[in-house]
């Protein structure tokens, strides 16, 4: 392989696999001598890629964390299943899943070839999911948008759908996007109101950069408690749990508002979800738990349990 760059990318590409590399088998692969490898990994060291040499008979060389991350090569079949994850990830705001990867998902299918994004988009429509109860699940190419939209910072334009089905056009400053764990928020400047608002990601349709772009403004607050303060004022109740086992065993989105109680501890948070998709959170932390407050979650988290153990006859 005559070709400089085109083969320390396939060695690059070789060495990013998780295993050690012997000398004479890369050399045997890039159709070049032992000596042109040692030059290659000396020119790869030199842009900043980490390859640790093994001593021995043969020698090896193995990619090793460094200190900072440099550009990663992914074949055809790892970008797709890369962005296929993200956009599923993404798509149902999986908890977990918050706006560096909404980020990772635009700068990956900024730079898909065309036939990849095909691929993507095809599995992507060949595939269902089972959304929460509300049917907040949002088109992650609508999430990808606004995260370059935030990125640029690049004024963004889009029309959206209010709470009591009210029909809008906005042209806004992006500023932040939030995960909840269960929605996606917009935190934003809306030029024609003059204000800061919130936009629920699944109420956005026909999103779109419009080029012009702009010196971001100061929120008054944290992005995300922007977004906690918004939600105050929808259809939120107050939520009171009892959990039978300790705070650090609780999963993050209930954690930093914990009293210990004996055995256990007691968690007060506000909510918007429906207390059916509630009562089901709280069931997959794995902890056993008992609901003060309010009565519809008790009564969602009872109807759960019955329909759990008749799902699971006793003998069967």
């Amino acid at each position: 392989m005559n070709d400089t760059p085109g083969r320390l990318l396939t060695l690059l590409s070789l060495l990013q696999t998780p295993r050690e590399w012997p000398g004479s088998e890369l050399a045997e692969r890039l159709g070049v001598s032992a000596r042109t490898i040692r030059r290659d990994i000396e020119r790869l060291r030199e842009l900043g890629y980490p390859v640790e040499a093994t001593l021995g008979a043969e020698g090896g060389y193995r990619l090793v964390a460094g200190a900072a991350m440099p550009p990663l090569l992914l074949d055809d079949e790892e970008a797709v299943a890369i962005a296929v994850g993200l956009r599923a990830g993404a798509g149902h705001a999986i908890e977990g899943v918050d706006e560096a990867s909404v980020r990772a998902l635009a700068k990956l299918e900024q730079v898909l070839p065309a036939r990849l994004r095909r691929r993507v988009g095809a599995l992507q429509s060949a595939t269902v999911a089972v959304a929460r109860g509300d049917g907040a699940s949002v088109d992650p190419r609508t999430l990808t948008t606004m995260a370059a939209a935030v990125a640029g910072p690049e004024r963004l334009r889009f029309a959206y759908r209010a709470r009591d089905g009210a029909e809008s056009r906005r042209l806004v400053e992006p500023y932040r996007l939030v995960s909840t764990g269960s929605r996606w928020y917009l935190v934003a400047y809306d030029l024609e109101r003059d204000d800061w608002r919130t936009f629920r990601v699944d109420r956005v349709s026909e999103p779109f950069a419009t080029g012009a772009r702009f010196a971001a403004r100061p929120l008054p607050v944290d992005a995300a408690e922007f977004v906690r303060r918004g939600l105050r004022g929808e259809q939120t109740y107050a939520v009171e749990v009892t959990f039978a086992a300790p705070a650090e065993a609780l999963p993050d989105w209930l954690r930093g508002q914990e009293v210990p109680v004996a055995d256990g501890c007691r968690v007060r948070f506000e909510s918007g979800d429906t207390p059916e998709w509630l009562a089901a959170r709280l069931a997959l932390t794995g902890a056993d738990f008992t609901v003060h407050a309010p009565p519809a979650l008790a009564e969602a988290a009872r109807a759960l349990a019955s329909r759990l153990a008749r799902s699971s006859p006793v003998g069967a």
